[in-house]
């Protein structure tokens, strides 16, 4: 199988972007991030839809920009840290391309959270305590769809270069 896309999935904090960015850069790719091209695409902010629209319309929003994903060639993304978890989006993602879901432990997650966890609605008036509660629960939730990935790697001991040989080895099997 040779891979055209990658997709990085797991919870918020665990490294989507800062990998994605070194990974596609490593391989020549471009990389998105689909917040970001979610945001792009629709003119305001993930906050500003979902109060417009309610979470079922920003699910089927993200829904509509994983299939859109799924057609590009040559790059990474990183996924919304709730996007596997809605519609077939985990389906689609696996049989589109690769999909590598990176695993962090619940209290490095909160930790990496709290110190910027201003600029992340759902975490902005909460203390360490209440976003360790918050990561452990979400995780739970979503740990069934995000162990889906063909891929489960360590994000906190994997080293950057080790995602091209894995995505290398993958592409021979």
């Amino acid at each position: 199988m040779d891979v055209k896309r990658v997709f990085l999935v797991g919870f918020m904090g665990c490294g989507k972007s800062t990998i994605g960015r070194f990974v596609a850069r490593d391989m020549g790719w471009r990389f998105i991030d689909m917040d970001t091209y979610f945001e792009e695409r629709h003119q305001c902010t993930i906050s500003e839809y979902f109060a417009r629209h309610g979470e079922d319309g920003f699910r089927r929003a993200e829904h509509d920009i994983v299939v859109e994903l799924c057609s590009i060639d040559n790059i990474v993304v990183g996924t919304g840290g709730g996007a596997p978890c809605f519609f077939d989006n985990m389906d689609l993602m696996c049989n589109a391309g690769l999909v590598i879901y990176i695993n962090v432990d619940n209290k490095v997650l909160a930790e990496r959270l709290y110190r910027n966890h201003a600029s992340r609605p759902l975490l902005a008036n909460k203390t360490n305590d209440e976003i360790l509660q918050y990561v452990i629960e979400k995780v739970a939730e979503r740990e069934r769809f995000y162990r889906r990935a063909q891929i489960t790697v360590d994000g906190e001991t994997l080293n950057f270069g080790m995602y091209r040989t894995l995505i290398s080895m993958y592409s021979t099997r």
